[in-house]
């Protein structure tokens, strides 16, 4: 059989400030946030270090470049589409991934080879990664780590009416107002992947020796499953994190709870937003590092995470209720 070991003993050692490097950071509890380009810090990062990875990326390709940020901010679009109000709500801004040319998707696909080399490289064996996708872009996106390494386990389908979607045909609304362009979006892929387990070892094995391998179960003792229902990001949760992307706490503690299937270790979020991959962790109590290198983003997540991480959410409630 053969034998790895962590590639520091920084974890042994619980000491999670030494991930920080000479980065500037912030340290909120179990939990640290670096100020960092995430490529970058991933290559300067030793070989199996890391238990899991859950994130929801930018996928880089217009989205979050600055001046695409700016005409969001501004209302006039760019890559960002405004779309209209639908039954009286007003819907968020989302990236027009329809409108990515041959070579943008050449470019995500390059993007997301490149970066999941690095993420197989920090993961210890056995450690699992929960990558955010779209129904539209998530054949390219899994294709690429997949052929970096990963092993595909599967996807968690996060089940929720995002409002996205659906619309007629632009600018030719009274003339085919029984067509919709694409179908209203009411689920959100995310790809389940594992770095391989050694060779000759069993999932017991790899738990035995790098505490990773499989899913942790629910706190109730049933399994972790590929179905979460989910409502849309709450008023309230925006309010403490104006970011495009942000996820409800009540997913994300789930995801995150049964990304340690021992309870203990390291999770890392390397694109982290404003932070709630991070509130998630420390709400359930683990460990976690998140890398952000815009320079708002970061700021706000100084202020998010805490404030996100106490939140009790409604099925945080429910669970109370029952018992």
């Amino acid at each position: 059989m053969t034998s790895y070991k962590p590639g520091n003993n920084m974890l042994e050692q619980n000491n999670i400030q030494s991930f920080a490097l000479d980065y500037e950071n912030n340290r909120f509890g179990s939990s640290l946030a670096i100020f960092a380009d995430c490529f970058e810090w991933m290559i300067r990062i030793d070989p199996n270090s890391i238990h899991a990875i859950v994130t929801d990326p930018p996928y880089a390709v217009k989205d979050f470049d600055p001046a695409q940020l700016k005409k969001r901010k501004n209302g006039n679009g760019g890559i960002w589409r405004i779309p209209p109000s639908f039954d009286g709500n007003k819907r968020a801004p989302m990236p027009r991934f329809t409108a990515l040319n041959k070579r943008e998707r050449n470019r995500l696909q390059q993007f997301f080879s490149y970066w999941a080399k690095l993420a197989l490289k920090i993961l210890r064996p056995g450690g699992h990664l929960f990558l955010a996708s779209n129904s539209f872009l998530a054949q390219l996106v899994f294709e690429s780590v997949i052929h970096s390494g990963f092993e595909f386990r599967g996807q968690i389908i996060r089940s929720v009416r995002t409002l996205r979607g659906g619309d007629r045909p632009k600018n030719a609304e009274d003339e085919f107002p029984d067509v919709c362009t694409m179908p209203r979006g009411c689920y959100e892929p995310w790809g389940l992947f594992r770095k391989p387990i050694p060779k000759g070892m069993k999932v017991s094995d790899c738990l035995r020796e790098f505490e990773t391998g499989g899913l942790r179960r629910k706190s109730n003792g049933m399994p972790f499953e590929d179905i979460i229902e989910s409502e849309r990001t709450s008023k309230k949760e925006r309010m403490i994190a104006n970011h495009p992307s942000l996820k409800p706490q009540a997913f994300m503690r789930q995801i995150v709870f049964a990304a340690l299937p021992l309870g203990k270790g390291v999770i890392l979020d390397p694109f982290m937003g404003s932070g709630s991959t991070i509130a998630a962790a420390e709400a359930v109590g683990y460990q976690s590092i998140g890398i952000e290198r815009y320079r708002e983003f970061y700021a706000l997540s100084l202020e998010a995470i805490p404030k996100l991480s106490k939140l009790i959410t409604g099925h945080e409630q429910l669970a109370l209720a029952l018992t």
